[in-house]
């Protein structure tokens, strides 16, 4: 259910935009998906195709995930994040709530839980193309 609450509020969130750009009906909406979302993509691109109103039309949702790169605030060491490295219940923590990713994660050079997520969080509209 959490995929059909993300594709209302960009189904909303694109209405709005399109309504201040003046656009009459909406192409094309790029979306980029941030790794640790852990969204699955299939029943968002489904919930989204449902959800879509008249002025939609046949827009195309493009969904781009981000893949989700962190940098030890230790010793500096950058890596990218391995879903297949977690056991299910600390897949299901981050996918949740993605900020539990240092209870479950530790740099892998200097084994500090202590680092930030330089890319790979939340949800955002990319572009949106339309016909005014």
């Amino acid at each position: 259910m959490h995929e059909w609450a993300l594709a209302e509020a960009i189904i909303s969130s694109t209405t709005q935009i399109a309504q201040k750009e003046g656009l009459k009906e909406v192409r094309e909406v790029k979306i980029k998906v941030g790794e640790l979302q852990q969204v699955e993509l299939d029943i968002l691109e489904f919930a989204l195709s449902e959800l879509k109103t008249a002025k939609f039309g046949t827009a195309q949702f493009i969904i781009e995930v981000v893949k989700a790169e962190l940098k030890c605030r230790v010793c500096g060491h950058k890596w990218f994040f391995s879903k297949n490295k977690l056991d299910a219940d600390s897949s299901e923590a981050i996918h949740f709530v993605p900020e539990t990713i240092h209870a479950y994660i530790k740099c892998p050079k200097c084994g500090s839980p202590d680092f930030e997520v330089i890319e790979g969080r939340g949800i955002w509209i990319e572009s949106i193309k339309g016909v005014k």
